[in-house]
């Protein structure tokens, strides 16, 4: 009855391990794409920052112009006054004149004993007309300036038309450049998503079976036993056979991502806590980063690029179980595969 029972409770499947990994696996998904975003939204800005430099240096130059355009209309006006109060004055000018012609015209008819009279109205008439024509140049003068003004004025206002049509134009540059950029980058995020999904269903089709290879979020993680003999960077006979069908898989997936679209696989390499200091290896860092090169070397040899490959050595400093036990050790000494940009 009792083996009876035990069978029985050994038949009890435990979900609860596999909806946590899927949990975090939505997790890290959401991370990653947010993390994509952020960088995104930070480009953007650079870029957008850059217009704005542009921008400020137009309105500068256009509140130059209008600054310009004021003091011209000033001028302008204060022009016209000073024109307005010589014509008055010559006006007056040629109406004493002409009242001084009629005096000396009557004095001339009127008779003898006259000539000094006569003579003192020609003088002030001679100075009269000397004021007159002084005026009148000075007239001309003022009209030549007032059209020069006025003639800069007319290019002041084209050009703060030009200005503000360029402002214009490049607010509207800006708005389009970061549509097609967000358009761009989801574009990237989603292709790399899909092609990730692929990369990773791969693998389970190849991996299927092993307890000790496993999904974990975005991430496809060979534990260190798997691979490597305790306190050694050397693959093992067994690791060298997992890592041809990884190999294979990656070249599968090289074949199907489309060349404008920048990917590499990041092999990351982690021990456990318990320190090793050898000859080979002086600490963990050392082991971790010559077991990463390792694995980055035999995929070379299986027909990945190199250029597609970047091993990373991350020691003891990146644990996934803070534990002290032997199984949070062995969780710990892995080999991490992560497919981005």
């Amino acid at each position: 009855m009792a083996s009876s029972t035990r069978s029985r409770r050994s038949q009890v499947t435990n979900y609860w391990p596999g909806f946590v990994d899927a949990l975090s696996s939505l997790l890290l998904v959401i991370i990653f794409l947010l993390s994509l975003f952020m960088l995104s939204q930070f480009f953007l800005g650079q870029e957008i920052s850059g217009k704005d430099t542009a921008m400020s240096r137009l309105n500068a130059q256009i509140a130059e112009l209008t600054e310009l355009l004021q003091l011209e209309k000033v001028n302008s006006s204060d022009l016209e006054s000073t024109i307005a109060t010589l014509s008055a004055t010559l006006t007056s000018a040629t109406s004493e004149r002409d009242q001084m012609a009629a005096q000396l015209a009557g004095l001339g008819a009127g008779g003898d004993g006259k000539d000094a009279t006569i003579a003192q109205l020609e003088s002030d008439l001679t100075a009269q007309q000397d004021l007159s024509r002084e005026a009148a140049a000075q007239v001309a003068l003022l009209n030549q300036q007032l059209a020069a003004l006025r003639t800069q004025l007319a290019a002041l206002e084209q050009a703060l038309q030009a200005s503000e049509a360029t402002d214009t134009e490049n607010r509207t540059q800006i708005a389009d450049l970061g549509r097609r950029l967000n358009l761009a980058l989801a574009q990237r995020v989603q292709d790399l998503s899909r092609y990730r999904s692929d990369f990773f269903g791969k693998l389970r089709q190849v991996l299927e079976g092993r307890a000790d290879v496993r999904v974990v979020g975005d991430r496809f993680v060979f534990q260190s036993e798997v691979l490597f003999d305790a306190g050694e960077a050397a693959i093992s006979p067994e690791g060298q056979t997992e890592l041809a069908k990884l190999g294979a898989a990656i070249k599968e997936l090289q074949a199907q991502i489309p060349a404008d679209v920048n990917w590499v696989l990041r092999i990351d390499g982690h021990t456990d806590k318990r320190p090793i200091n050898t000859p080979e290896f002086p600490s963990n860092w050392e082991l971790s980063a010559a077991r990463a090169i390792s694995v980055a070397k035999y995929l070379i040899t299986q027909g990945v690029p190199a250029n597609r490959l970047v091993p990373a050595g991350f020691g003891e400093f990146s644990p996934i179980d803070p534990g002290d036990s032997d199984e949070a050790y062995r969780r710990n000494r892995r080999i991490e595969f992560k497919l981005t940009e």
